[in-house]
């Protein structure tokens, strides 16, 4: 910054507009020939295409400082509305979702892998936005603005690149220096090393990926493993939620995994932990299950 504002004052300063010093008559001993007309008109040509290069650079510093106030801009906006930063620690989430992740919250610097649910892949955001963090979303053109919202995500809060093609990676490395949350869609090959760099980037600046799809050396995999709709009665009626199971397991297997019934969604569109099937299968309710159609 402190680099571009001299080039700016340099600019100014060289500007055509500014006020030039009047120029000084040769005060040579006299007798001494003054320069003749012709030298005259060279020296006004040779001003002249001064003047016009001069114009070029200023147009293009112009344009340079168009760019750098943005990116100020942007960094100024983020810097302000980070300043309710979440427990450095660990990343609160939602609460149907706290049995099944060590402590209860996402570990900084963690890697998490969720298993084809973009719901359940967004409900891991879902509190740590409501906490003030800034999350981002990577390779997920399905995700809409009106679904994220309705689940509590700040969308003043929320970056989203629904198309990085092959970039996929850079991007989400990228996004990690300015959210605390990163949901991302591997579309290619991931090698141990590109794991390494991006899980030291997650603990440097305090953040957590979350990946909808295998990751290597997640710390904690979410799988739906059963899920039954319930709403459909003799020919009538219509889906109004979804009881699912959710199966948790640790990184290459390590530890016993963890299990916990979840209505994914339920009626009102929330995420919430199920009653125990004892007290739902008060009512008679109707419920489908998925089948196998041989092709």
């Amino acid at each position: 910054m402190f680099e571009y504002e001299g080039m700016q004052t340099a600019a100014a300063l060289r500007s055509p507009g500014s006020p030039r010093q009047p120029r000084r008559e040769s005060t040579g001993p006299a007798g001494a020939a003054r320069p003749g007309r012709a030298d005259s008109g060279r020296a006004d040509s040779g001003r002249a295409d001064s003047g016009r290069a001069d114009q070029g650079r200023v147009d293009h510093l112009g344009d340079a400082r168009a760019a750098l106030d943005r990116i100020t801009a942007l960094r100024s906006r983020v810097a302000e509305m980070e300043a309710p930063r979440v427990d450095v620690q660990g990343l609160p989430t939602a609460s149907a979702l706290q049995p099944l992740l060590p402590g209860g919250v996402i570990r900084v610097g963690g890697s998490y892998a969720v298993q084809e649910s973009v719901l359940l892949a967004m409900t891991m955001l879902q509190a740590a936005s409501a906490e003030g963090a800034w999350c981002a979303v990577v390779g997920v053109p399905s995700l809409g603005v009106e679904a994220a919202a309705a689940m509590g995500i700040d969308l003043e809060r929320l970056v989203l690149v629904p198309d990085p093609g092959d970039q996929w990676l850079t991007v989400t490395a990228a996004l990690v220096d300015v959210a605390q949350v990163v949901l991302t869609r591997p579309l290619g090959r991931v090698v141990p090393g590109d794991v390494s760099r991006l899980g030291a980037r997650l603990r440097q600046r305090g953040g957590a990926l979350v990946a909808l799809g295998a990751w290597p050396g997640a710390d904690v995999t979410l799988r739906v493993t059963d899920s039954v709709w319930s709403g459909i009665g003799d020919g009538h009626g219509h889906l109004t939620e979804r009881r699912a199971t959710v199966t948790a397991s640790g990184r290459a297997g390590a530890g016993r995994p963890v299990s916990a019934d979840l209505l994914l969604p339920a009626a009102d569109g929330a995420v919430r932990a199920a009653d125990p099937l004892a007290a739902a299968g008060a009512s008679d309710t109707r419920v489908l299950r998925p089948v196998a159609v041989a092709s």
